[in-house]
């Protein structure tokens, strides 16, 4: 399975520590496993799963799709504003 990022996705994972990229490389390697792993959207964000997972004290949610073989690492960030922002980025 082949995995691509959005530019939204690199440029919040930039900021991580190395220590937060190893917590969400195994997060990705989970949802390459099992691709319905995470809970899939509906209404505005059909077709759009969310995984949930903790790095230190932080709820972090991660948005991907599936587009045939692929997998797009859609959107990374904390719950705050997170679903506006996310189908503000999709509706670009």
């Amino acid at each position: 399975m082949r995995i691509i990022q959005s530019r939204s996705f690199e440029k919040k994972i930039k900021r991580f520590s190395k220590q937060e990229k190893n917590i969400l490389d195994d997060q990705i390697q989970k949802i390459a496993d099992d691709p319905k792993h995470g809970q899939e959207k509906k209404g505005d964000l059909r077709g759009v799963f969310v995984r949930k997972f903790k790095i230190k004290a932080i709820q972090y949610l991660l948005a991907y799709r599936f587009t045939g073989e692929e997998l797009e690492l859609i959107m990374i960030g904390p719950h705050e504003n997170y679903y506006r922002n996310l189908k503000s980025y999709l509706d670009k």
